[in-house]
């Protein structure tokens, strides 16, 4: 089996419901695996240092994640346009994978979630792209040939899954949401699969 590293960081649950979505169409690709991984929140006082297991939800991820994964899809909630500070600090730390070409060839893609129509959930998948692209991923995003990216009245977009949520955290994924998380996943996990080959 092959993994899909599917790296997120979620505050109130609704990225992480998005991550196990897409865990279930990475999953549907034979021959591959999803690998559940997230981050530790950001101390806004001080350095801190968080446990090295969390105590609920998926591990803290590690290089070694990324250097084992044959794909990468990286989510973050949208925080003023822009992916949390969490997942940018992990994001900043992995300059010995930039050095030695670890991540250069393998797919990646992007998930948000927000909780506002306008809340910058394009500006997010974008500016989560960009130090892919400096690894030298190769990006996937979601084709219009998918219906539910044309039907869709809450999240999508070509650029990665997104997700919008109310006020409250148990708003439940559409059914739209859902079949672009998934979908995201199997294209992920296809395109890692024929890279191997």
């Amino acid at each position: 089996m092959s993994d899909i590293l599917i790296l997120y960081y979620s505050q109130n649950g609704s990225t992480a419901d998005m991550a196990h979505q897409i865990a279930r169409g990475v999953e549907q690709v034979s021959g591959m695996s999803a690998r559940l991984r997230t981050v530790p929140a950001v101390s806004t006082v001080c350095q801190a240092t968080a446990d090295s297991i969390p105590e609920t939800g998926a591990p803290y991820a590690t290089l070694a994640d990324l250097q084992e994964c044959t794909g990468l899809i990286l989510g973050s909630p949208t925080h003023f346009g822009n992916m949390a500070a969490a997942m940018k600090y992990f994001l900043d730390g992995t300059g010995s994978l930039w050095m030695g070409g670890d991540l250069i060839g393998k797919p990646a893609a992007v998930f948000t979630s927000t909780a506002s129509m306008h809340g910058g959930h394009e500006s997010t998948l974008l500016s989560m792209m960009l130090p892919l692209l400096h690894h030298g991923m190769v990006l996937v995003g979601l084709p219009y040939s998918e219906p539910a990216l044309l039907r869709t009245q809450t999240g999508g977009s070509p650029y990665g899954a997104s997700r919008l949520t109310s006020d409250s955290a148990n708003t439940a994924l559409s059914d739209d949401e859902r079949k672009l998380c998934t979908t995201l996943g199997q294209r992920v996990a296809d395109i890692a699969r024929r890279l191997q080959k």
